[in-house]
């Protein structure tokens, strides 16, 4: 299996795209939220991974930086349905507030010869907290992250021969995730700037960590690869060498700090 991050950065970033990826298995594709827009399209082009062979899409929450990616994907999944160029169908998870917003915002934004394929060939899937879906030929189970800004899911997914690989959606991890996260074999967890710059950036008024509390967490919950994603990006060409080393104080694993369209084996 191979992970592709199209996007590591947070809402507001400009030198790197919002944070989302995709799972790939040879041929097979899942795709976790979209980005902030029409931006999705080219990062996949980059990463040489064409969006018509995307069947699987999972979104976090309704935050801008994650779902409007995902209305450029029902846009072109439905054209391309009518024109007869996308083969089969697509589904795409959400909880229930997702999966409404994004069946009304197509029903009001796009033309009924596209929207016709909602419900048909295109499934917008509500999921709820312990939810189990096949992936990949994966089981995955979704689960509530317990946020207090926005209702958000991550999700776990069985790798086999008892490893697992757990995404805590882009808040910081709650004890009521420690089912899904402890003992992880990747854990996908935000990080949104050093420990030492936190008096610049201010984490904790956003709800999200710093380098120091992911790796302590991830230490903690004994995990054997943590990849750090949704940072800040004022010094994107350090970003990764400055967050490896103060990481590696405190989370003695394999730490990852992707850069964008970077693919990493899992």
């Amino acid at each position: 299996m191979e992970l592709t991050m199209l996007g590591t950065g947070n809402a507001l970033v400009t030198e790197c795209y919002n944070t989302c990826f995709v799972l790939q298995e040879e041929k097979q594709y899942f795709l976790v939220d979209g980005g902030g827009g029409n931006e999705i399209l080219h990062r996949l082009k980059i990463a040489d991974i064409n969006w018509k062979e995307i069947r699987t899409i999972f979104v976090t929450h309704k935050h801008v930086d994650h779902l409007l990616g995902i209305l450029w994907m029902i846009r072109m999944i439905c054209q391309k349905m009518n024109r007869g160029e996308y083969e089969g169908d697509a589904t795409i998870y959400a909880h229930e507030e997702v999966a409404d917003l994004l069946k009304d915002m197509a029903e009001k934004l796009y033309v009924e010869k596209e929207t016709k394929f909602i419900g048909k060939r295109l499934h917008i899937l509500t999921v709820g907290d312990g939810d189990e879906k096949e992936i990949l030929g994966r089981k995955v189970t979704f689960f509530d992250i317990g946020s207090t800004k926005a209702k958000q899911f991550g999700f776990s997914m069985d790798l086999g021969e008892g490893k697992k690989l757990t995404c805590c959606g882009d808040e910081p991890y709650r004890n009521l995730e420690e089912k899904y996260a402890k003992d992880s074999t990747w854990l996908l967890h935000e990080a949104f700037c050093l420990e030492s710059e936190a008096d610049i950036f201010h984490p904790y008024e956003k709800h999200h960590s710093t380098v120091k509390d992911a790796c302590e967490l991830a230490e903690k919950l004994n995990v054997k690869n943590l990849l750090l994603y949704h940072t800040e990006d004022k010094n994107i060409k350090n970003r990764k060498k400055l967050y490896e080393e103060e990481g590696k104080k405190y989370f003695h694993g394999n730490l990852y700090v992707p850069d964008d369209l970077e693919k990493i084996k899992i």
